[in-house]
């Protein structure tokens, strides 16, 4: 049993160093994962458990879907799903698994000039913040908030796009320097709660309406595709995704914490073959 034992340990440190020995892997992540710290908490104990290093790029979901189609990340870790299936189907992605999910909500200043505190739609709301012409800080990068936000806005029926620059205002950056715009105008954001519970910043802003099923946020792992780009790290990105989504991963993200509260709820089927 111990010549068993020690032949299997030896295996297992000859496949960690082989990983190890290779550099890091390319994670393309949202900023979200990245500025709450999700990333810099749990990723360390991935490359503990398997001597992969991973480096991260954190950009908006849109950037970081361009980075796999473009062969310059190995794995993904984005939350649209849209534009994930699409990315699979295109041939661009190998597979997608569930990793985990919060959500979103809208936040504002406490005197809430369009007056949609209590509301429980957030179209509704988006609606009435138009009618009133309140200023709305919207990323305008092609993220996965940009992408969710525009969808809400479309379930409103009404297109912003002819007040940007007066009340609908685009930074063009990610979720923090979003949040700053929004706290320093007194205006309405929309934003992911991970971030918004990491965020120091806030001025006066208040959460004014959240849990509306439109709100749900889940995020998705993707491989990239290694028969479209053959210098993808197949095998050490998909060791990630396997243990993002087992046990392991899974337990890490359920315990990240933020001032006492659970920013991510892990989603993934642990007892699913993830190579399927």
């Amino acid at each position: 049993m111990r010549r068993i034992t020690a032949t299997l340990l030896a295996l297992l440190l000859a496949t960690s160093a082989g990983f190890a020995q290779s550099g890091p892997i390319t994670l393309a992540s949202t900023t979200s994962t990245e500025n709450s710290g999700l990333l810099g908490d749990i990723l360390p104990r991935f490359t503990e458990d398997t001597g992969i290093a991973v480096r991260v790029v954190a950009v908006g979901t849109g950037a970081a879907l361009n980075l796999g189609r473009q062969g310059d990340a190995d794995v993904l870790l984005v939350h649209s799903r849209p534009d994930e299936d699409a990315f699979v189907a295109g041939g661009y992605g190998a597979f997608r698994r569930d990793v985990m999910f919060n959500d979103f909500v809208i936040v504002g200043p406490p005197d809430d000039p369009a007056a949609i505190r209590g509301m429980t739609e957030a179209p509704a709301a988006l609606a009435r913040i138009a009618a009133h012409g309140a200023d709305f800080v919207s990323r305008g990068d092609d993220s996965g908030t940009h992408k969710a936000e525009r969808r809400l806005w479309g379930l409103s029926g009404v297109d912003p796009s002819a007040a940007s620059g007066r009340w609908y205002k685009e930074t063009g950056s990610g979720m923090g320097a979003t949040l700053n715009t929004a706290s320093g105008l007194g205006a309405y954001t929309l934003t992911d709660r991970g971030t918004w519970l990491s965020f120091r910043n806030r001025g006066g802003l208040e959460v004014l309406l959240e849990g509306d099923p439109p709100l749900f946020n889940p995020y998705g792992a993707l491989l990239v595709n290694p028969a479209r780009h053959r210098h993808i790290r197949a095998r050490e990105a998909e060791a990630l995704i396997d243990w993002l989504t087992g046990p392991r991963g899974q337990a890490a993200i359920a315990a990240f914490q933020v001032n006492g509260q659970q920013l991510f709820f892990p989603n993934a089927d642990v007892r699913r073959n993830h190579r399927d």
